[in-house]
C-alpha cells in the first residue's frame, strides 16, 4: 500500500531535513567590534578549522603554497577522515578557503611536528584499534590531539605569537571555540536516530492516513442516517421526513468496509475517529448530498449493487472529498505529514473501494484492504535509502559538483532541495541495480518539479544524466 514513490518523497523530505541540521555546524561568526582577545580568538579559530583539515589530508591551501605534510608517510586512519571529510563539505568551510580568511601557513613550520606526534597519542592507539570507527569516535580522537598537541604545545602557541593580534585570551579563546564546534558537530548521531525514527513514523502516519479517509464514508454516512431520524422528529414532518430514500444510508460499499475485520480492527485498535471533527464530517455530508453524483445516484430508480454503490463513493471521493478545503485544514491539524501523503493515499484508497465493489462478482481473491507494504523488500527500502544516502552524502555530493562545475550553473548557488534530490536519486541509482535507471531517473525529476524551482527537474536530469554516464564509464554502473 505504501508504494515506492511515496517511499522516496519521504526519504528525500528526511534527508532534507537532516541535512539541514546537519548543515548547522554552528561554525562561529565574528561579532560586531570585537575586542582584541575576541578578534584574535576567531583569527586562532580559523586557523585550527583549516589545520584539523589539512592534517586529515585535505587541501586548504587554494593553490597558495605547498602542504606542509609533503614528503611525509600519511596516518592512515585519520587521512581523509569522516570528520574531515565531513567538514570540508560544509558551505562555510568552503568559503573560508575559497576566500583565503585563515592564514594556516603561519604554522608550517611545526605542523610536521604535530603530525608525527599524533600516532604516540593514546587517543589515537585506543582509536586505531576500532574496527568501524563512527564520527563520534573521531571527535573523540580530534579533541584529544587539540588539546595535546595545539592548546599543551609551546611551539604551537610561539608559532601563534607571529599574528600582531596575538593574546594568551584570544589563544584560550579560539581553542576553545574549534573544541566547541567539534563536540556539538559529534552530537549529530542523535539527529541521525531522530531521522531515521522520524521516516518510520511518517511511514506509519501514512498508513493511518489510508484507513482514516476510508473510515470518512462510514461516519458520512452515520451522520447522514442521524439527520434523516431527526428529520422524523420535526413538530410537523413531511412524508418524505417520514419514510425517507435509504439508499444512500444502507449503502452496500459502506456496509462491507464497516464489516471487514482487518478494517475494524485497525480503527479500534489506533481509537481513530473523525468524531472530534463534527464540522468537518457535517461539511462534507453537505457537499455530497449538493453533489452530481449524489442526485444522479437518487434519481436512479430500483435497489443499487455493491459495484454500483462502490463506484458512487469512488466518485464522491475523487470529486468531492479530495479536493475540499475543509479536509485539507483537518489533515494539517490532524498530522505534519498527511496534506503531503493525501494525493498518493487516495489513490490507495479509490483502489480499494474498487475492489471491494467486486466482491460480489468473486474477485478479489486477496483481501481488499491493502496491507501497509507489498512485501518485506519494500517494507526495508526507505531505511536502506536513507541511511545509503546518510552514508555516501559527501562521496555523491563531489560527484554532483564535479559535473555542476563544468556547466553553467554556480555550485555555490544551488537549491539546497536539488541537491539532496539528487543524491538520493545517485544512492538509489548505485545501491539498487534491479530498479530499473529509467524509473529512478522519473521518478526523482517528478519529485523535483513538484518540490524544488521551476526548472529543477531539466536541471536535476542534466546533472544526474552524466552522473550516470561518468559511473559507467568507471564501471561502476552497469544496469541500462
Amino acid at each position: 500500500m505504501i508504494n515506492r514513490v511515496l517511499i522516496r518523497i519521504k526519504v528525500v523530505q528526511l534527508l532534507y531535513s537532516y541535512l539541514l541540521s546537519q548543515n548547522e555546524f554552528r561554525i562561529e561568526s565574528q561579532v560586531e567590534h570585537p575586542s582584541r582577545d575576541k578578534k584574535y580568538g576567531y583569527a586562532l579559530y580559523l586557523d585550527l578549522l583549516m589545520l584539523v583539515l589539512e592534517l586529515s589530508g585535505i587541501d586548504v591551501s587554494n593553490g597558495r603554497r605547498e602542504s606542509p605534510l609533503h614528503g611525509l608517510t600519511r596516518i592512515k586512519h585519520i587521512n581523509q577522515g569522516q570528520l574531515a571529510k565531513s567538514l570540508n563539505a560544509n558551505f562555510e568551510i568552503r568559503d573560508i578557503i575559497v576566500k583565503e580568511r585563515a592564514t594556516p601557513e603561519l604554522f608550517d613550520a611545526i605542523i610536521p611536528s604535530i603530525y608525527e606526534a599524533i600516532p604516540e597519542l593514546p587517543a589515537y592507539k585506543s582509536f586505531a584499534k576500532i574496527k568501524a570507527p563512527t564520527l563520534h569516535d573521531e571527535v573523540v580522537l580530534w579533541l584529544s590531539i587539540i588539546e595535546n598537541l595545539f592548546a599543551k604545545n609551546q611551539a604551537f602557541m610561539n608559532a601563534a605569537r607571529a599574528n600582531e593580534d596575538f593574546t594568551m585570551a584570544g589563544f584560550e579563546r579560539g581553542i576553545e571555540s574549534i573544541k566547541s564546534t567539534l563536540a556539538n558537530y559529534g552530537d549529530n548521531r542523535s539527529l541521525l536516530l531522530h531521522a531515521r525514527n522520524s521516516l518510520d513514523h511518517s511511514m506509519a502516519k501514512a498508513h493511518e492516513l489510508y484507513h482514516s479517509l476510508l473510515l470518512l464514508a462510514v461516519e458520512i454516512t452515520r451522520e447522514q442516517a442521524e439527520r434523516l431520524e431527526n428529520a422524523k422528529n420535526k413538530f410537523y414532518p413531511t412524508d418524505e421526513d417520514l419514510h425517507p430514500d435509504m439508499r444512500f444510508v444502507e449503502n452496500k460499499y459502506v456496509s462491507e468496509l464497516s464489516a471487514n475485520e482487518e478494517f475494524r480492527n485497525f480503527i479500534d485498535d489506533r481509537k481513530i475517529t473523525w468524531m472530534a471533527n463534527d464540522s468537518l464530517i457535517s461539511d462534507l455530508l453537505t457537499a455530497v448530498l449538493e453533489s452530481n453524483a449524489y442526485r444522479e445516484y437518487m434519481e436512479k430508480p430500483g435497489e443499487k449493487t455493491l459495484e454500483e454503490d462502490a463506484s458512487l463513493w469512488r466518485t464522491l471521493y475523487k470529486d468531492v472529498i479530495f479536493t475540499s478545503d475543509v479536509l485539507a485544514e483537518a489533515l494539517e491539524s490532524r498530522s505534519i505529514y498527511w496534506n503531503d501523503d493525501l494525493q498518493e493515499m487516495g489513490t490507495f484508497v479509490l483502489k480499494t473501494i474498487r475492489r471491494m465493489g467486486m466482491l460480489s462478482q468473486g474477485g478479489p481473491k486477496s483481501q481488499p484492504i491493502l496491507p501497509m507494504y507489498k512485501d518485506e523488500e519494500d517494507s526495508r527500502f526507505g531505511a536502506e535509502l536513507f541511511n545509503n544516502a546518510v552514508k555516501h552524502c559527501d562521496e555523491y555530493k563531489e560527484l554532483i559538483e564535479k559535473f555542476v562545475n563544468t556547466s553553467r550553473w554556480d555550485a555555490d548557488r544551488l537549491a539546497f532541495m536539488d541537491i539532496v534530490i539528487m543524491i538520493t536519486a545517485i544512492t538509489e541509482i548505485i545501491n539498487y541495480p534491479s530498479i530499473p535507471l529509467a524509473v529512478s531517473l522519473n521518478e526523482y525529476i517528478e519529485i523535483a518539479n513538484y518540490y524544488s524551482t521551476p526548472r529543477s527537474g531539466a536541471f536535476i536530469n542534466g546533472i544526474l544524466y552524466s552522473v550516470t554516464k561518468h559511473l559507467k564509464e568507471e564501471g561502476r554502473l552497469i544496469k541500462a
